[in-house]
């Protein structure tokens, strides 16, 4: 049976319209490689389920973390999502698994090739213009009164 879809950038909403409150209400600051992104934070099921979705354009140097409770494969899909992205998912540890480049409204599966705790989503090709490839530490701190659920 293939996997299905967790809450992402694209899981299908539960309303026609996006949510009120948002991921944009709680941000940090993450570094790859010596590459600083911001990044607003998904960490409950509401918040990974609304994602990216219907968002026209996104700044250069923004992204979006989804932060999951444990650790399992993932799977994403660009589901209401409008702009290109690219998304890494990591280890409890922080290391990228692996990176993938979705593209706008594709319904299509993108999994983890292994049990993720994070995934990371940023402009398509974001990585790949900086040399960022599997393997390597993204560093950050939550807050430590981040729900996680």
């Amino acid at each position: 049976m293939p996997p299905i879809p967790l809450p992402t950038a694209t899981v299908a909403p539960l309303a026609t319209q996006p949510a009120a409150a948002t991921a944009e209400d709680s941000t940090i600051a993450l570094t790859i490689d010596g590459h600083t992104v911001q990044v607003e934070l998904a960490s409950t099921s509401a918040q990974r389920a609304q994602g990216l979705m219907f968002r026209e354009s996104m700044p250069e140097e923004r992204g979006m973390l989804f932060v999951f409770p444990d650790d399992q494969m993932r799977s994403f899909w660009m589901r209401n999502t409008l702009i290109p992205l690219s998304i890494a998912f990591m280890d409890a540890d922080r290391r990228i698994i692996n990176i993938l480049d979705m593209e706008p409204l594709d319904e299509s599966l993108y999994n983890s090739e292994a049990p993720a705790r994070y995934a990371l989503e940023v402009n398509q090709g974001w990585f790949e213009e900086r040399g960022i490839v599997s393997g390597t530490l993204v560093e950050f701190q939550l807050p430590p009164d981040l729900v996680i659920e």
